[in-house]
């Protein structure tokens, strides 16, 4: 566990730098403001990392770019990452978030949600 650990602080130490780094003049300045917009970039994001991939059904397909789809979900994790920072979660807060959510699903796959 102790190195599963010290890779996601090393993550958040490292958004930590690079936010420090960033003009954050058209920043929200309240923490509501500021997970809203995170929200929108994630999102936005997620539409980037789909569009790696041949989902339109209409269109003569193209190889997979998995390079181009790693950078894309890298790019979703600065964002989930600030918005913990954001959140205040540390990453032992993830991990005991991340477990009682996995055994609520679960929990629900074994009863048929």
């Amino acid at each position: 566990m102790s190195e599963e650990k010290d890779r996601l602080e090393t993550i958040f130490k490292l958004q930590k730098g690079l936010s420090s780094m960033m003009k954050l003049d058209r920043y929200p300045k309240d923490s509501e403001g500021r997970i809203s917009a995170l929200c929108t970039a994630i999102m936005h994001e997620a539409v980037e990392l789909q569009r790696t991939t041949n989902w339109k059904w209409w269109k003569t397909p193209v190889e997979f770019d998995e390079a181009e789809a790693r950078e894309e979900l890298i790019d979703i994790w600065h964002f989930v990452v600030q918005a913990s920072l954001e959140l205040k979660l540390t990453p032992d807060d993830i991990l005991d978030e991340y477990k009682k959510k996995n055994e609520i699903n679960r929990e629900r796959q074994r009863t048929g949600y």
